[in-house]
């Protein structure tokens, strides 16, 4: 069971990037995913996510509206696309799977370590 996170950089404010996050060992289409983020010094943190099925969806207040999460079963990969990139949003980001945090109020509201399955992080960097 393995998650890989992708799609890190470097990225002047304002711009995009898209981040993947892929299975291998496992299907997605029964997981919940969530995309966190830790920068130096702070917590982790949930930055968004996606329940199976109907595709629940939850963001943090910081990134709605520039950040949109989305899902590919036939890839086995659910991406988070990022725009208007601010340099707060530097951080390594992290994405998380798990069979039973499904409604919105838990993947908001439950803390990183009630997720099942890590992928190593990806760190992205908005300066100019």
């Amino acid at each position: 069971v393995q998650l890989q996170a992708s799609g890190g950089g470097l990225v002047q404010p304002g711009g995009s990037l898209r981040l993947s996050c892929t299975a291998s060992g496992f299907t997605l289409d029964y997981h919940s995913i969530g995309w966190f983020r830790q920068a130096p010094g702070r917590e982790r943190e949930a930055v968004s996510c996606i329940s199976p099925g109907d595709g629940n969806t939850y963001y943090d207040n910081s990134v709605k509206g520039r950040f949109t999460i989305s899902r590919d079963n036939a890839k086995n990969t659910v991406y988070l696309q990022m725009n208007s990139l601010k340099p707060e949003d530097t951080a390594v980001y992290y994405c998380a799977a798990d069979r039973w945090i499904t409604t919105k109020h838990d993947m908001g509201s439950l803390p990183p370590d009630a997720w099942e399955h890590w992928g190593q992080g990806t760190l992205v960097t908005v300066s100019s």
